[in-house]
This record gives C-alpha cells, sequence and structure tokens, in this order.
C-alpha cells in the first residue's frame, strides 16, 4: 500500500499529529497539533509535541470534547488520510465505551403552530435553562 511507511523513512516514525489525523481520530491535521499542544494527546503516557514521532505498540491516549478519552494502540503506521475501514484496521482501540446519553427532553421545543413565544414565554424557558442567573453581555 503506498499510504504506509517504512519505504523512504529510516527510523520508522510518523508525527504524532500527522498520524492522529490519518487514522481520523481528529478532523484535521491542525487539530491535532492544537490538541498536542494544550496537553490532549499522549504517547506512552507522555505530554508529546506534535512532531513527535509513534512506532507500532505505542499508546497514544487522546482527550476528546466532553470528557471522552480515546485510547488505542498502534498498529500500523501510515501517513496520508485513508477511508474508515482502512484507518480502522491501523490501531487497536481500548477505549473505554462512551457514557449512556440522558434520556432528558430538550427545553424550549416548542409545539408547532403555536407561534411566537410571547415575553413570558421567553422568560420562563429562560428560567428552565438557567440563563437569567448570568449577568448581562454589554
Amino acid at each position: 500500500m503506498a499510504s504506509e511507511t517504512s519505504g523512504g523513512d529510516a527510523t520508522g516514525t510518523v508525527r504524532v499529529d500527522s498520524w492522529i489525523w490519518s487514522v481520523r481520530l481528529v478532523k484535521s491535521r491542525s487539530m491535532g497539533a492544537a490538541a498536542c499542544k494544550g496537553g490532549h494527546v499522549r504517547v506512552n503516557g507522555e505530554r508529546v509535541k506534535p512532531s513527535h514521532g509513534v512506532k507500532p505498540g505505542d499508546e497514544v491516549r487522546l482527550r476528546q470534547a466532553e470528557g471522552r478519552e480515546r485510547i488505542v494502540i498502534v498498529k500500523r503506521l501510515i501517513r496520508k488520510r485513508v477511508g474508515a475501514p482502512v484507518a480502522v484496521e491501523c490501531y487497536a482501540d481500548n477505549s473505554p465505551p462512551p457514557p449512556p446519553r440522558e434520556a432528558v427532553a430538550p427545553a424550549g421545543i416548542r409545539d408547532r403552530g403555536t407561534g411566537r413565544p410571547t415575553k413570558r414565554d421567553r422568560r420562563e424557558m429562560e428560567r428552565l435553562r438557567g440563563v437569567l442567573g448570568q449577568p448581562p453581555t454589554p
């Protein structure tokens, strides 16, 4: 496969920001670099810079939104972004299952055809959401 390393790379490593982008853990390489700079990426338990090299067998931990952490073991190195079925073959996912979604009705949903909310309705919705406790923004 043309997207695998070990061709011209003597060390057999790939940049961590590039690898997490290639296997579709982040949407863009710049987001991968920002995650590394922010301390959200760890390789074998150590915070790493975006240029840190990963090799097969390394454990990569990526902290994502809502406190979820992805724990993956590098199985194969790739440099270019590939399709999802191929990307899944490049790592072993040891992440804990995501927390269950709460079955709470979203506030602010109105019945169809009731029209625009009145000022009183709007204030009740804001009170339910907890917006009134915040100071007004200038």
